[in-house]
């Protein structure tokens, strides 16, 4: 049974985790802020290039890119991998990592002779996927203690590289997605090869009463506007799973917070109970010894 003494020792030691979470999730809050801030400044272009895309490539017919290819035997898929690069935050990494693994055994499914490669971007997926057998073609630890429009480049630029030599007949992204700031939702996106969105009902209608000049030509723009657009995919998906990141670091911290002052109030409990059990056995063996001496 605890004693008092050790009791005591585990309430200094509570109260002072319940101070670091406190801290850690201050910490979290101003962190989140300012990725979410990003995260929405990045929404919009991104949604604007891929709009673009699908006006240029759907205005004319035999406007084509190399990127826009649909192969019709899949033999080498790259699954892009981006979780945290640390944890103490909830079940942010694990439901990620566990979104990938059903999605590789998806693809697995789908294209039986197809092998799979992975590009990860994260402290977390590098470890995991590191001590398995699946091949990592590169991998990009540590990106989000200093993120950089740079490392999306790069990226962007090595899973392009490998679609048009061949390396690649498929590439998708899994991310967390920022829903709300108490949601993140796992999410796989098509990267390569890019599929233009469908024309919104209407959009058919308002294509022929405006008629666009481009400069120098409508290929040269849509060649112009593709690396953008691929670079500025990887780049949202670092930003939304960065902002969702620090938001289930945030909720984690703060359950953390509240469990200890809870373990906090029980132990205290505890500790006045016996405290009193042992104050009130103290005065029944002085009310006991006084009456042996009176007896004799």
């Amino acid at each position: 049974m605890a004693t008092l003494r050790d009791i005591r020792n585990r309430i200094g030691s509570v109260k002072n985790i319940a101070k670091i979470t406190s801290a850690m999730k201050m910490v979290a809050v101003a962190k989140m802020r300012r990725a979410q801030n990003a995260m929405f400044a990045a929404r919009p272009y991104a949604e604007k290039l891929s709009d673009m895309i699908s006006l240029l490539a759907a205005d004319q017919e035999n406007l084509t890119s190399p990127l826009f290819e649909q192969r019709r035997e899949v033999k080498n898929i790259a699954l892009v991998v981006v979780s945290a690069d640390r944890g103490l935050c909830g079940g942010f990494n694990s439901n990620l990592l566990r979104g990938a693994q059903n999605q590789v055994k998806a693809l697995q499914s789908q294209y039986p002779s197809a092998k799979l490669h992975l590009i990860t971007i994260g402290k977390r997926s590098t470890d995991f996927f590191g001590k398995r057998e699946m091949p990592i073609i590169a991998s990009f630890p540590g990106v989000f203690q200093k993120l950089d429009f740079s490392q999306a480049q790069t990226i962007g630029r090595l899973a392009v590289s490998g679609f048009l030599k061949g390396d690649f007949d498929k590439v998708q992204v899994i991310v967390n997605e920022f829903r709300s700031i108490v949601k993140q939702e796992v999410t796989v996106h098509d990267f390569l090869p890019i599929a233009p969105k469908a024309a919104q009902p209407g959009a058919e209608k308002a294509k022929h009463n405006v008629e666009y000049i481009y400069e120098p030509s409508q290929a040269e723009v849509l060649d112009g506007i593709l690396p953008k657009h691929l670079n500025m995919q990887v780049w949202r998906a670092m930003l939304e799973s960065n902002a969702a990141e620090q938001a289930a670091r945030m909720l984690a911290m703060d359950n953390a917070t509240r469990n200890a002052k809870d373990l906090n109030r029980s132990l205290t409990l505890t500790y006045n109970k016996l405290r009193q059990a042992a104050i009130t056995k103290e005065i029944l063996e002085v009310v006991g010894g006084a009456e042996a001496l009176r007896e004799a």
